[in-house]
């Protein structure tokens, strides 16, 4: 890829240059943090929009919760992060009463229109801590009708398009295959979105570089067992082949550069929203709190040191363009834009693979958060110093989300 993205003016080189050199060795390290390696997530809750016929049997679409791996740990490896996950739930379980009480404050005066997702109820007995560094984003083999359905919704009754498009609905013929993976060539996006005002266009965009940021990363992390058709343990890699059936320009007919565009146009957008929020961290009354004083301080002066890079990239994405029209027209538009978004969020909830679902789930709310983020631009800058904020606040688990979905 190279040249200009549409919609903004920042060149594809830029990017990787700033995001090679300066980003990604610094999310590296943040994720692998306490703070950002474990998310709470409710793995359980039902689907809203059809019955659940096709949650994955297959042992690798399985999520073990961080409690129960001490039952099953092999080595002193797994042990050992498995004692920290425990030391880290034990931690949320005895935060002091100051804490309680400002986490307490802020859920009380959080507004539910602030919400681009839907969000997980934290104290359900089902939303346990997950540790991604132990399930990371990965093809499993989960496939199907119940696969193809989940971005069948999410494209053709949640994402703005021009009318007149018209695609194959079912990828499910015997020589096609359905799976999560494989889905993305047959719910290709819109060679164009002429027609549509910015707001839309954006909106597209982003569920497209969601969607090829998810393609991606099975295709890196594959499950070549199925491939070679090899007995004993399950081994991960590349495949290539699969990558360039779904961005090769030749093999897609020239859809999969623009679904690597809308990737870094994704990127752009969450790069945004870093810089923006990050007023919200500088201040005092705010930390990354696990019980560890040196290692939360550590965090947060890794975190402020990635907001002063995104502050010096010079070509971000103006987001003072969307919604700029009639008072009256930019509301309605943006209410309809974040009701399309908390849908899709619910989606997730459908995805029959638990680890599908997991990332899925994280990613949404990810993306959500950094949405949340760049709407909220004067509640942050008028953001008390010394006291909890009642205009804008960020729960633990959109902050794990905003920096593990960029991170990917």
């Amino acid at each position: 890829l190279t040249g200009v993205l549409d919609d903004c003016l920042c060149d594809i080189e830029s990017i990787d240059d700033f995001n090679t050199f300066k980003i990604f060795p610094k999310i590296q390290k943040l994720q692998e943090r306490d703070y950002f390696r474990y998310y709470k997530v409710n793995l359980k809750r039902p689907c809203p929009f059809w019955a659940d016929d096709g949650h994955c049997s297959i042992k690798d679409c399985h999520v073990e919760p961080c409690p129960e791996y001490s039952k099953a740990a092999n080595n002193s490896k797994e042990l050992e992060d498995c004692e920290q996950a425990n030391k880290l739930g034990a931690v949320n379980s005895t935060l002091s009463n100051q804490s309680k009480e400002a986490f307490i404050d802020w859920a009380r005066y959080d507004d539910s229109q602030d919400h681009f997702c839907e969000l997980d109820d934290e104290r359900s007995p089902d939303a346990q801590y997950v540790d991604l560094l132990l399930n990371p984003e990965r093809y499993t083999g989960y496939k199907g009708p119940s696969a193809w359905r989940v971005w069948n919704s999410i494209y053709e009754e949640n994402c703005f398009k021009p009318r007149s498009v018209y695609r194959p609905l079912n990828p499910l013929a015997p020589s096609r295959g359905g799976s999560f993976l494989m889905v993305f060539s047959y719910l290709s996006p819109f060679s164009s979105c002429t027609g549509l005002c910015l707001e839309k266009r954006v909106f597209y965009k982003l569920i497209s570089g969601l969607h090829a940021s998810i393609n991606l990363h099975l295709c890196a992390n594959y499950l070549l067992a199925f491939l070679l058709k090899t007995w004993g343990k399950p081994r991960w890699g590349p495949n290539v082949k699969e990558f360039t059936r779904r961005f090769d320009p030749i093999e897609t007919k020239g859809e999969g550069p623009r679904r690597l565009k809308n990737l870094y146009f994704l990127y752009l957008i969450e790069l945004r929203a870093l810089s923006k929020v990050a007023p919200y961290f500088e201040r005092s009354v705010v930390d990354l709190y696990t019980g560890n004083g040196h290692e939360d301080a550590e965090s947060k002066a890794l975190l402020l040191d990635i907001f002063r890079d995104t502050k010096s990239f010079r070509m971000h994405f103006d987001e003072k363009s969307m919604f700029a029209g009639d008072k009256k027209g930019a509301k309605s538009l943006k209410e309809e834009f974040r009701l399309h978004f908390k849908n899709i969020s619910r989606i997730m909830d459908c995805v029959g693979c638990d680890k599908c679902r997991l990332w899925g789930k994280l990613q949404t709310q990810g993306l959500g958060t950094a949405l949340k983020i760049l709407f909220s631009e004067k509640e942050i800058q008028s953001l008390p110093e010394n006291s909890p904020s009642k205009g804008f606040q960020l729960t633990r688990q959109e902050i794990v989300a905003l920096v593990n979905a960029f991170g990917r």
